[in-house]
């Protein structure tokens, strides 16, 4: 299951980088290019990604 989510909290990462790159008018050739509506977006998805992987890979207590 951790692989799992690990997998999906990647894709989630790379979405998010790619919009914030499309917000930024890096990545141009799309309708979110040039609008920071996307970056925003983006950097909200990534930040999630992230905390998504922080949680998935966390070290997990045993019971005593």
């Amino acid at each position: 299951m951790r692989i799992f989510r690990n997998i999906v909290c990647v894709v989630l990462l790379m979405f998010g980088c790619v919009w914030i790159l499309q917000g930024i008018n890096v990545l141009p050739g799309s309708f979110m290019s040039g609008q920071i509506r996307w970056a925003v977006w983006g950097a909200i998805l990534a930040c999630a990604g992230i905390a998504g992987l922080v949680w998935a890979n966390r070290k997990r207590q045993s019971a005593p």
